[in-house]
């Protein structure tokens, strides 16, 4: 059960993100034993002494970002990644132990919020209470791959109207980035994966055109530079891979292009890049929830989906 400042939920659908496969090929730091599953809908069972902002009958979403509202992070007004937000993998709550346990023995939380369970327990800072019509199916979504990616373009990168974009990896959340750049009024979205069966979801969702680097010999960024005239000003890295990290922030321009981190980067490894890429004036920003402030926020968004 719930402790004080806590909900149980009961979850209702979730999402299936590569980040909870990254914990199971190792690439991704936490304790083990460990339930994974960041991106659902529940409903609240249940809730601890002092819990103020939901009860029992709630629609709710988890949050893996938490906001306690306190923290620097929190009352910053670019901040958003909560101080309590487990990145690191303690695997623990907010009073440093777990809910979860099987045989009498410890089972760890993944990101504060373990949904691929029947029933999870979460601090109330990592819950954002929904309209109670959002299909469950659909929102979960919210919970990670869509508010990553669409806030990655519209909050993280600031994508401006009539603008140039690309977009480096065309899973869930890249298609949720081109949905952002679309939206943020962007002219030419270039869709980028070397599957080329994601292509028609990716022009169906607004990307303009879409090319995989398997059809060229020289580096996409060159390929990116020769199509635009030079002129990509946001690119997207959507998967976490070392090399086209570089690519991205290549194909930016060199003197005002923006260049967004949004796919999660594998542990412990060191990048090594020119620093020109970044003297000459570009930038390079790294993004966590699409830069949401995750209870303020999620609410409005799954409000705008049912409008």
């Amino acid at each position: 059960p719930p402790k004080a400042k806590e909900v149980r939920i009961k979850i209702l659908a979730t999402g299936i993100c590569r980040t909870d496969d990254h914990v199971m090929k190792g690439t991704w730091g936490t304790k083990f034993p460990v339930i994974v599953g960041h991106e659902a809908v529940g409903v609240v069972e249940s809730i601890g002494e002092g819990v103020t902002t939901v009860k029992p009958g709630d629609k709710v979403i988890p949050l893996f970002v938490s906001q306690c509202r306190e923290c620097k992070p929190c009352r910053h007004p670019n901040g958003n990644l909560c101080i309590m937000s487990d990145i690191m993998g303690r695997g623990v709550l907010a009073d440093g132990t777990t809910r979860f346990t099987c045989k009498g023995k410890t089972v760890y939380h993944f990101l504060n919020t373990s949904t691929f369970s029947e029933y999870t327990v979460l601090d109330e800072i990592a819950v954002a209470k929904i309209d109670d019509a959002a299909p469950p199916e659909k929102v979960c979504l919210f919970g990670c791959a869509f508010s990553t990616g669409y806030g990655a373009a519209v909050k993280t990168g600031k994508v401006t109207p009539g603008s140039t974009c690309a977009v480096f990896g065309l899973g869930g959340v890249g298609l949720s980035v081109i949905m952002g750049c679309k939206s943020a009024g962007a002219s030419r979205i270039i869709g980028i994966d070397l599957n080329k069966d994601k292509f028609e979801k990716a022009m169906a969702v607004g990307a303009t055109e879409c090319i995989s680097p398997k059809d060229f010999t020289k580096p996409i960024s060159e390929v990116l530079s020769e199509m635009t005239g030079d002129t990509v000003d946001y690119s997207f890295e959507v998967i976490g891979n070392l090399e086209t990290m570089i690519e991205a922030l290549k194909s930016c321009h060199m003197n005002y292009g923006t260049c967004v981190l949004v796919g999660a980067p594998p542990l412990a490894k060191m990048l090594t890049y020119d620093p020109k890429l970044l003297f000459l004036g570009r930038t390079w920003k790294g993004c966590v929830f699409g830069g949401w402030k995750s209870r303020d926020d999620v609410p409005k968004l799954v409000t705008d989906f049912m409008a």
